[in-house]
């Protein structure tokens, strides 16, 4: 037999048994397919949270300040005011993603406020949308539902309280003008009486 032949039977005999193994894995039962799992939601759970914390470096004086911020409310770290208007975390149960929305001020030398930031900023990358000034850098740290800073809220009702506890002070009686001045009764009178008659 030559070379060629036998190659030829080979792939002849080959070729059957696929065929075959072929024909007998299509005639087996399929298995039932599986109950779908079920999907997880599309907007996985997410946590409205009321303060968001902040890092900030100073790149004058080498300082990494951390500071938390209530929604809505404006805190000032050297020249920029931070104002976190949303902030987002996922429950300790799923991955973690926390992100807030932010506008960043910056107070100029002539005192004037310019927008330097709007935009959302990511605590797992913190290079990704993070504030670079030429001399502060601040970023998103995370997403609390406390703080140990009162609430805006707290501190000004401290404050109310504390104006209401205090005693009124009497009003202060106007001063008298110099026509409207009268003498005072303690003095001794030295005008003369008049003594002259009329007639």
């Amino acid at each position: 037999m030559s070379f060629f032949n036998r190659i030829s039977t080979g792939a002849l005999t080959l070729a059957a048994g696929l065929a075959v193994s072929t024909a007998a894995f299509a005639a087996s039962p399929e298995p039932a397919p599986a109950a779908p799992a079920p999907a997880a939601p599309a907007g996985a759970d997410r946590v409205t949270n009321p303060v968001a914390e902040f890092a900030g470096i100073d790149k004058i004086t080498g300082r990494i300040i951390t500071f938390d911020v209530y929604i809505d409310e404006t805190v000032q770290f050297g020249a920029l005011q931070v104002t976190p208007r949303v902030c987002y975390s996922r429950p300790q149960t799923e991955e973690p993603k926390t992100d807030s929305f932010v506008e960043v001020d910056e107070i100029t030398l002539d005192r004037k406020i310019r927008r330097i930031f709007t935009g959302w900023m990511f605590a797992e990358s913190p290079g990704l949308n993070a504030v670079e000034h030429a001399v502060y850098d601040v970023w998103l740290k995370e997403c609390k539902q406390k703080s140990d800073v009162p609430a805006p809220d707290a501190a000004k009702a401290d404050a109310t309280k504390a104006d209401a506890s205090k005693p009124a002070a009497a009003k202060p009686k106007p001063a008298a003008t110099p026509d409207m001045a009268q003498p005072d009764s303690t003095e001794p009178d030295t005008t003369e009486p008049d003594t002259t008659e009329a007639n």
